[in-house]
């Protein structure tokens, strides 16, 4: 099964909805699930080496996605907000984190079996 995960949420906002999204994200691809992650808004932040987490929070989310990325898991972010959205603007973005498009993003909702939102 093909699963596209869309972030949207600031990384650090003070809940675990991204930690689990992609803590989910981990345990589908383990199953052999095809998993592909888009980052959107303020989730961009997530891609970037600049955004770590805050004394209180336990989590690395910025590793989770790279571990995610080395075990093969296709991340876009989207490149509109790469420029407008994130507390981390101007900050460059870590490899395999590839700037992508509107376009790009509906061509990966068509073909999915399932599309995911946090």
């Amino acid at each position: 099964m093909k699963v596209l995960i869309i972030f949207n949420r600031e990384p650090y906002d003070g809940t675990d909805i991204t930690w689990n999204g992609l803590r989910l994200a981990g345990q589908l691809r383990k199953t052999g699930h095809e998993v592909r992650i888009f980052l959107m808004n303020d989730a961009v932040d997530m891609a970037r080496d600049v955004c770590t987490p805050p004394a209180t929070y336990d989590q690395d989310l910025s590793k989770m996605l790279r571990e995610l990325i080395a075990a093969g898991v296709a991340v876009k972010v989207c490149g509109t907000c790469m420029a407008r959205c994130g507390i981390h603007k101007n900050h460059p973005y870590f490899d395999g984190a590839e700037k992508s498009t509107m376009a790009a993003l509906a061509e990966w909702v068509e073909g999915s079996d399932r599309v995911l939102t946090f």
